[in-house]
């Protein structure tokens, strides 16, 4: 999202100017969603910029959701997220993560809701058979209708499911506090692909990590386990003080950029 407005190349040409080397292409990116997703513009794209790839994408949720009480939805939700996993493996990703989705009334999962998860992950399973990219569940922030919100039930499913693996998003965890980031890398490290970096603080998600103490903590558990995957810069722009021009987008990510090597090495 912090390059959301923006067409491809900008992206690509941005994030190699910030130092990165590799993104998450986010298929829900205005300029390529609209259009239809023209995978043809996103090869070239890439071609042009070739220091970035492997890229990790990922999948769809904007206005979706594969847990939806409204059938339609639910079976739109699922279809997007089958055809992003087909999307990355055409495209040469290393990575695609997904949303587990969410009770649509604000109440806790019902037994509904849980077998609605599984029709999701039984489609995804289908697909991933075929296909080089790993498939990752991503865990979401403490909220009374999401599922996926504790490191003991993306254990469970994660022992399930033998091929799925697991995005871990720093902030979402972060929101209950930073010890539970430890215990999601400590019982579900083994198996983590990609990792959402950013910060949460007072209920405000998706901050900037560099040079705070607990984006320090992070990165040093991560380090600890050996983690070697991609770490993902997920930083919200309207958390920012005012409007960041391109430039000042990529002075600020090549900062954030130089604060992860110093800790990581």
């Amino acid at each position: 999202m912090f390059f959301h407005e923006y067409p491809v190349e900008t992206i690509l040409e941005s994030a190699e100017a910030a130092t990165l080397d590799s993104v998450e292409f986010w298929l829900e990116t205005p300029l390529f969603w609209l259009p239809g997703m023209p995978e043809n513009e996103l090869v070239a794209a890439l071609a042009r910029h070739p220091a970035l790839s492997p890229v990790s994408v990922h999948a769809p949720v904007l206005d979706l959701n594969p847990c939806s009480i409204n059938p339609r939805v639910a079976d739109a939700s699922v279809a997007y997220s089958v055809e992003s996993v087909a999307f990355a493996d055409r495209v040469g990703a290393d990575v695609v993560t997904v949303h587990p989705g969410r009770r649509t009334a604000k109440r806790p999962p019902s037994p509904d809701d849980r077998r609605r998860l599984e029709r999701l992950v039984g489609a995804l399973r289908e697909v991933a058979a075929g296909a080089r990219v790993r498939v990752a569940i991503e865990n979401m922030e403490r909220k009374v209708n999401h599922l996926m919100t504790s490191p003991d039930e993306v254990r469970q499913l994660l022992d399930r499911e033998e091929w799925l693996w697991f995005t871990l998003d720093v902030s979402h965890a972060m929101g209950t506090s930073v010890e539970e980031v430890g215990r999601f890398i400590d019982l579900c490290g083994d198996r983590l692909a990609n990792v959402h970096l950013s910060r949460a603080s007072d209920g405000r998600m998706h901050m900037a990590l560099s040079g705070h103490p607990d984006g320090r903590t992070v990165l040093e558990m991560l380090r600890g386990i050996h983690y070697a995957g991609p770490l993902t810069l997920e930083i919200e722009d309207l958390r920012l003080d005012r409007a960041y021009s391109v430039g000042e987008k990529v002075a600020l990510i090549k900062s954030e950029c130089a604060f992860i090597r110093s800790v990581m090495g």
